[in-house]
């Protein structure tokens, strides 16, 4: 009897705990703004369309900050909270240091606001002007899941859970797998690198001192690492110094793939994703055909800005209310 009912109890707990894990999930929708913001959406794309005339490093830069944005506590916002005297913030962790183009996000957030105050939340703009970078980057498009809030905690050591540009592929996957991201995920979201630049400091493990028997990954095409090297010497002292992350590195298309597979990829991330024989036929998948490749983007891109977080509309992106 006694065993019966504990069973029926934890039952009752297992069904409580799949619904709110279940509401969490349907909270966001694509018409969650329809009737209190509908311009929302056509008012960010106007944002991000204008600073990527002035910057074409604008749409790798709000990509990747809203990929950040996921990896700490959920699509919160709190990637965008500047830090204060008694505590600092995510952007000052040391791989975000790097992220810029926040003043995009500022400029959507004032643009929304004088629509419709206090109703949209930065999360939600953050993952807007996501979509928009890669769309107008060439990238498809995709009806983004809203009703996201806006995170009040923000700190700078939480940064080192974010996936590191030396991982191999199994810290990789334990990484994505923390936010309930699958092996087809990583490779479609990695993907990202289409557009953007790494510092030579994210890659310089491949091109000095590889190792004790070779100077350079012998993964890497020779003339390829030779060029890298000649761009970011040993002791580099050029701040700025570094290389795109493909060859069309300000279009959104499947040319990351591509190079992969010829030994032309920076990170020691990017060519993990060819150490496993599932996550390696992805790969080679998505270089073959851009609409198999922009397809598992979307679904990912998804997945990944649905993971819940924050609790309040901020009014200002880079402070708390």
């Amino acid at each position: 009897m006694a065993a019966a009912f504990n069973f029926a109890l934890a039952l009752s707990l297992l069904l409580l705990l799949f619904s709110a894990s279940t509401l969490i999930v349907n909270a966001l929708s694509v018409d969650y703004y329809h009737q209190t913001c509908p311009m929302v959406e056509s008012a960010i794309t106007e944002v991000v369309k204008e600073a990527m005339l002035n910057d074409r490093t604008v749409p790798a830069a709000l990509l990747r900050m809203h990929f950040h944005d996921c990896f700490i506590r959920g699509c919160d916002g709190s990637v965008l909270l500047n830090s204060t005297g008694k505590n600092q913030a995510e952007k000052d962790g040391p791989p975000n240091i790097s992220l810029h183009a926040f003043y995009v996000i500022d400029n959507a957030k004032k643009a929304v606001e004088a629509m419709c105050p206090g109703v949209v939340s930065c999360a939600d703009i953050l993952a807007l002007a996501a979509r928009d970078a890669v769309a107008l980057s060439g990238g498809p498009s995709w009806n983004v899941p809203k009703g996201r809030k806006d995170g009040i905690i923000s700190k700078a050591i939480d940064s080192r859970q974010l996936p590191a540009p030396t991982f191999n592929i199994s810290q990789l996957q334990q990484s994505f797998a923390q936010g309930g991201l699958s092996l087809e995920d990583l490779v479609a979201l990695s993907g990202g690198h289409t557009v953007g630049f790494a510092h030579c400091s994210s890659f310089q493990n491949r091109i000095h001192n590889f190792n004790n028997q070779t100077d350079v990954d012998p993964s890497m095409q020779p003339a390829f690492a030779s060029s890298l090297r000649r761009v970011c010497p040993v002791h580099n002292k050029v701040r700025n110094a570094g290389a795109t992350l493909d060859s069309t590195a300000t279009t959104f298309d499947n040319m990351y793939y591509k190079l992969l597979l010829q030994g032309r990829s920076i990170f020691t991330s990017d060519q993990a994703l060819l150490t496993n024989p599932k996550s390696k036929a992805l790969v080679t998948k998505f270089a073959s055909s851009q609409e198999e490749f922009e397809k598992a983007f979307v679904k990912s891109m998804i997945k990944m800005s649905s993971l819940a977080g924050g609790q309040e509309i901020r009014l200002n992106c880079r402070v708390v209310n």
